[in-house]
């Protein structure tokens, strides 16, 4: 992990790294006829939204095919999240987000092996409306070679999604930080024990392209 920050550099600076990032991979992903998927890992799902609607903004206003994708829209229903509770934090872990739908109807489909699968790539959007926790009906996308597939969420370098990206920027945030920002009691208490779970069996930060000190967002910190 690394072990000290650099200095701070501000969220538009830090957009601009994760920008850089997804272009270098774009260009041999045009050539080979496939999709940059690009994930923000974080623990405050707030904080990773921001940036990746930054960084999806910012390319899309450049002239670069962009995709936007949000975790949150693919939860599993609300009565398998909360079968054991709203604190439960093996349930945040193991039954909360429906990765298996991520990877088939998002990831898959973008990577390496979409464009002989599926002509021409498509993905899902979305699959579950959070707040009412029914379908959303919503309608694949085409995909152009070289659009820029922009996701935020938790737990995007466990071994079930890892290797469906391209480009991972890993967000730490420390414990009081998590505390300040995570909007209730029930959330706080299945999101602490969960994410150190996941720092302590995936190391995350040894495994992202980009990893940033996250605690005050206006004032995000490479670490190298």
């Amino acid at each position: 992990m690394p072990a000290s920050p650099i200095a701070a550099i501000g969220t538009d600076a830090l957009a601009d790294r994760v920008i850089s990032h997804a272009r270098r991979v774009a260009r041999s992903a045009t050539r080979e006829g496939r999709a940059v998927r690009v994930g923000v890992d974080g623990a405050v799902p707030d904080d990773g939204a921001e940036l990746a609607d930054l960084v999806a903004r910012r390319l899309s206003a450049d002239g670069v095919a962009t995709g936007r994708v949000r975790q949150r829209d693919f939860e599993l229903p609300r009565s398998q999240r909360l079968e054991y509770g709203a604190t439960d934090p093996d349930v945040l872990w193991d039954g909360w987000y429906d990765d298996r739908a991520l990877r088939r109807e998002v990831l898959d489909p973008l990577g390496p092996d979409g464009a002989t699968s599926r002509h021409p790539m498509r993905w899902l959007p979305s699959l579950r409306d959070p707040l009412t926790d029914r379908s959303t009906r919503a309608e694949l996308q085409d995909c152009p070679p070289g659009t820029v597939l922009v996701l935020d969420g938790r737990f995007l370098l466990r071994e079930e999604l890892a290797d469906g990206f391209d480009v991972v920027v890993h967000l730490q945030t420390s414990t009081a930080a998590q505390e300040r920002r995570l909007p209730d009691d029930d959330e706080r208490a299945r999101t602490r024990p969960s994410w150190q779970r996941y720092l302590d069996e995936c190391a995350p930060a040894t495994r992202a392209d980009l990893v940033v000190r996250f605690d005050h967002p206006d004032r995000p910190a490479l670490l190298g």
